[in-house]
């Protein structure tokens, strides 16, 4: 009797450690939600814990709150630029849009872009069963690059503001399905369970239109938002009602995930494309501006127009965690090839770092990448402007003006203080360093909008 049961013990061990191996080897999902100019402070999210102005004194959105509170929220967490386009183009392989040149149909870029080894493609060099979806917010301007040929299985296709409820400034008013939240929710949840059943893991991105112009609402929502208090810096109802509406598809999409027994092995990242607006139609100018206390917004190189929202959660990744690790979108391509098991040898033209040590280690750590500094650029259809961060200190270059400015940002978060003069040669070798990186991948600058130049850049930038 006693021999039966050591064999028992031994065959269940067995079985145990198998289980244990088939679910170590197992693929992980990943989930990209993607909200569409958002601000830093645009949500009751607080971003940094020891500031309480870095949430919205205004905007409820709960869900986001509980995404904060199930894994890691970063409180310097950068969109690649300070536009949509830019952004979008960046999270798909990688690079920044100084290499891409956003915004103007350079001749040549299309087909770099085409043939660059993107997110998609490294998920199935990972394992061919990977399946890929975009669903919303495309945004492929000029040379109309679709998700597929970017390497995607599924998606909308050649989406863009016009999709999900036009572009302008005025109120657009109220919807069944604003901005498309519903339908969109519906797809990425339909596109989840499907593979879900059928085991082969996956990769979605949603691309939400909102909470970009125009202003669409339910009726219902906006009944809620009227009645909360108006804050200093927020305090249109219809706007926080849009942006309730995403928060409510966010954590519809949470309970899908949970429902189909994947959050224990679902990696889901949460950003925005850029920066929040300076205004907002209908909405008087408060007491404070509407991205305090950060400086500018939309379309700016200051921390208005890059610092997002920014928070991951997933399997290690330690829940209500808080890192002052500065993070990029351009991280995420790196992190997902890490966390997939990517063997193969990364472009050297991909200019993120994998965050997989801060998000295993409690947000400490640090983020390796090709360069010890963060550059944003544009240039081209867009008035010519630079910014790089390195350490504490960021300097934004002003091409036309021939000017830069230097701040402390652990000092000064609102870049109210312009550091150059007194810290000259900080300045100028941070300003050496970005213009030597501007040269080095060929971006377009006040300096060579030639044809020559143009020509140039593309020879450098091809991946």
């Amino acid at each position: 009797m006693r021999q039966y049961c050591m064999l028992c013990l031994v065959a269940c061990f067995c079985v145990f450690n198998a289980a244990l191996l088939e679910a170590s080897e197992e693929l992980p999902n990943f989930v990209v939600i993607l909200s569409d100019d958002q601000s830093w402070v645009g949500s009751s999210v607080l971003m940094d814990p020891s500031n309480p102005e870095t949430r919205s004194d205004y905007l409820r959105t709960p869900q986001m709150e509980r995404m904060s509170r199930m894994g890691m929220r970063f409180t310097q967490g950068y969109a690649p630029a300070p536009y949509c386009c830019p952004t979008r183009r960046s999270l798909v392989v990688g690079q920044t849009p100084a290499r891409h040149v956003y915004q103007k149909d350079q001749p040549g870029w299309a087909k770099s872009f085409r043939e660059s080894l993107s997110l998609p493609r490294m998920l199935k060099l990972v394992d061919p069963s990977y399946r890929t979806a975009h669903f919303g917010k495309w945004d492929s301007r000029f040379d109309n690059v679709t998700p597929e040929q970017m390497g995607y299985d599924v998606s909308d296709g050649l989406t863009g503001n016009g999709t999900g409820g036009g572009k302008g400034d005025k109120d657009a008013g109220a919807s069944d399905d604003p901005k498309l939240v519903g339908s969109l929710t519906k797809r990425v949840e339909d596109f989840i369970e499907g593979h879900a059943k059928s085991g082969q893991p996956f990769f979605v991105q949603v691309s939400h239109y909102a909470v970009h112009l125009d202003i669409f609402y339910r009726n219902s929502t906006l009944k809620r938002t009227r009645q909360w208090k108006p804050g200093r810096r927020h305090s249109l109802p219809k706007f926080a009602a849009m942006t309730s509406d995403v928060d409510q598809a966010v954590g519809q999409l949470l309970d899908h995930i949970d429902s189909l027994g994947l959050l224990g092995n679902t990696y889901i990242f949460f950003m925005s494309d850029n920066g929040g607006r300076l205004t907002m139609p209908g909405q008087n100018r408060g007491v404070l501006p509407r991205n305090y206390p950060l400086h500018e917004g939309k379309g700016s190189m200051y921390e208005g127009g890059l610092r997002v929202p920014f928070m991951v959660i997933g399997p290690g990744i330690e829940a209500g965690t808080t890192s002052r690790v500065p993070v990029t979108g351009l991280d995420v391509f790196p992190t997902i090839a890490e966390f997939a098991g990517f063997d193969g040898v990364l472009p050297e033209v991909l200019d993120g770092g994998s965050m997989v040590s801060v998000l295993r280690g409690a947000g400490q750590g640090k983020v390796q990448r090709s360069h010890p500094f963060l550059v944003f650029h544009q240039a081209g259809a867009r008035e010519a402007q630079s910014a790089l961060r390195q350490g504490d200190y960021k300097i934004v270059k002003h091409w036309a003006a021939n000017r830069v400015e230097l701040f402390n940002l652990a000092d000064d978060l609102s870049e109210h203080r312009d550091l150059a003069a007194q810290h000259q040669q900080k300045c100028d070798e941070m300003e050496q360093s970005l213009d030597q990186f501007l040269e080095d991948v060929g971006a377009l600058t006040e300096r060579n909008t030639t044809k020559a130049g143009q020509r140039a850049m593309f020879s450098k930038s091809a991946p």
